[in-house]
């Protein structure tokens, strides 16, 4: 149970208490300043981690981290919340996209980071160092990209630790979402998973498509989040039955394999075959086609609704029944 004060930088919140600002995070070549907001709960609970904008192009989670931030009241809340709605400025406010403009990362890769590598290794560091270390709990807001199509899930990384995957289990239930995706294993850098090893229950929510700012998505996954904190007793719980919730596995990643324009036969949440032609790649130039099959059945998750791909672009991800 925390019941402190609690500072990050020159942020500061004693108990029953709210601060918002920035704080510098030294990336080498530059310094970025990173929005936070630290709601210092008036009774003792768990501390928690909410972050948002990992990713340029994703504003779901943007918007709905900002509303969460401004609407808790300290007098309510049992614990301390640290919410960090723009995760990665240089790639929110500069990239629009998933990788950064500083130096071509993809910073959901890199975690935890090196304090010594280039300036989004160092962010992803600075990240885990300052907002992670001492965390109870920790969500991670994503929502499909600007050329991203995608159906709503929520998604935790077993571990092998039986008592941290049922509580990361427990977080991912609590948020009322319909799909949740199971990654059988820790690795890779995505934020989740890193978290997962460094022993932090930990949930990765993909909400929204195609960079969509829509208030009422966004309020409808404050509302998710409610739920969560009230699942961790750090709100007043309410009354009401558990939705029902299916589990899935990655079976498939689907990428190009050529140059050209990419024309999708499917939308997030459709279910398709093994051997499926899933969408068609065509070259400008001579107009020859290029099928694309679905290396596995299942249902596809997210995928690029843009129009144009080179070798090793993303097209689809597919998940399976448990």
């Amino acid at each position: 149970m925390t019941h402190g004060p609690l500072s990050l930088g020159a942020l500061h919140a004693a108990p029953g208490t709210k601060t918002r600002g920035t704080v510098p995070a030294d990336l080498g070549t530059l310094t970025v300043d990173i929005p936070l907001t630290l709601v210092n709960g008036a009774h003792p609970g768990p501390r928690v981690l909410i972050t948002a904008g990992v990713h340029g192009g994703e504003f779901t989670g943007i918007d709905a981290a900002t509303r969460l931030a401004a609407l808790l009241e300290p007098a309510e809340l049992h614990g301390q919340l640290i919410v960090c709605p723009v995760a990665n400025p240089p790639a929110v406010y500069q990239g629009r996209l998933g990788v950064s403009p500083l130096d071509g990362v993809n910073i959901n890769r890199v975690f935890p980071g090196d304090p010594d590598g280039g300036p989004t290794e160092r962010l992803a560091a600075w990240l885990f160092a300052h907002l992670l270390d001492g965390a109870d709990a920790f969500v991670d807001l994503h929502a499909g990209g600007i050329d991203e199509v995608l159906r709503n899930f929520v998604s935790y990384r077993l571990t092998g630790d039986a008592q941290l995957d049922a509580k990361s289990a427990e977080l991912a239930l609590s948020l009322g979402v319909e799909d949740v995706i199971v990654g059988l294993t820790t690795d890779g850098g995505n934020s989740h998973a890193a978290a997962a090893r460094a022993g932090v229950p930990s949930v990765l929510v993909e909400t929204g498509q195609l960079g969509e700012r829509d208030a009422d998505t966004a309020r409808h996954l404050v509302d998710r989040l409610y739920r969560l904190l009230r699942g961790l007793g750090m709100l007043t719980p309410e009354g009401g039955a558990s939705a029902p919730v299916r589990e899935w596995v990655w079976v498939a990643g689907v990428t190009s394999e050529v140059t050209g324009l990419w024309y999708p036969e499917f939308t997030a949440g459709d279910d398709v075959t093994q051997g499926q032609v899933i969408g068609r790649v065509i070259d400008p130039a001579d107009g020859g086609e290029h099928k694309v099959h679905a290396p596995a059945g299942g249902r596809v998750f997210y995928g690029m609704h843009g129009l144009t791909v080179a070798p090793d672009t993303e097209l689809a991800a597919i998940a399976a029944i448990r």
